[in-house]
């Protein structure tokens, strides 16, 4: 399976709409604290985006509403795999992603053979408040020898710098959020993520 190595992450269906058509082909619709009606409205708006551009969309957390409106990916945290029915995803065709900080959850995501696994925050990040240090380059090295084939995506504190060392940390992807949202041109910005994964990828292979 291929995925596309940037990775963006956005809070709304407004965020794809404006800068997906920049050539993004991987994005994360990540929604908090929203009614269940805004959150479908959103996905069906990110749906529609995404298939007008060829871009894979990926629903963080929702997966009842991900399968209801037939989408094809679902991301997971370790505190969602507890109460998720990860039969019924299985069997509704989803592809799943997983997030890790440590060994345990990674051991846990293993055994769900999972489509892909985050490790994060590589970096310190300011997204939110989380009871793990930053990850390093060094555990991005170990993560790829203990997951062997499975996609492996860098996240946490990740900006277009970064994007290198991760990629030759071991990462397959790497996702970003806030050097992209908080950034004062956004489209540019895009731009310059699409450049790097692209040039990375020629240097890395």
């Amino acid at each position: 399976m291929q995925l596309d190595r940037f990775y963006p992450i956005f809070d709304s269906s407004e965020w794809l709409a404006r800068l997906v058509p920049l050539g993004i082909h991987l994005v994360q619709l990540r929604i908090k604290d929203s009614s269940e009606e805004d959150i479908r409205a959103q996905i069906n708006k990110a749906k529609a985006i995404c298939q007008q551009h060829n871009c894979t969309l990926i629903i963080n957390d929702y997966w009842q509403l991900a399968i209801e409106l037939g989408c094809e990916w679902v991301h997971l945290g370790q505190e969602d795999l507890e109460t998720a029915n990860i039969e019924a995803i299985r069997n509704a065709g989803l592809k799943l992603g997983i997030s890790t900080h440590d060994e345990a959850e990674l051991q846990i995501a293993l055994q769900l053979n999972p489509d892909y696994i985050a490790l994060g925050p590589v970096y310190p990040t300011i997204l939110k408040k989380m009871k793990w240090h930053e990850q390093g380059l060094d555990k991005v090295s170990q993560w790829k020898q203990k997951i062997g084939e499975t996609p492996l995506v860098a996240i946490g504190g990740m900006s277009v710098k970064r994007a290198q060392g991760a990629f030759c940390a071991g990462a397959d992807i790497v996702a970003a959020v806030t050097d992209i949202t908080l950034h004062d041109n956004p489209e540019s910005r895009i731009k310059q993520w699409l450049e790097a994964c692209k040039t990375t990828q020629q240097e890395v292979v």
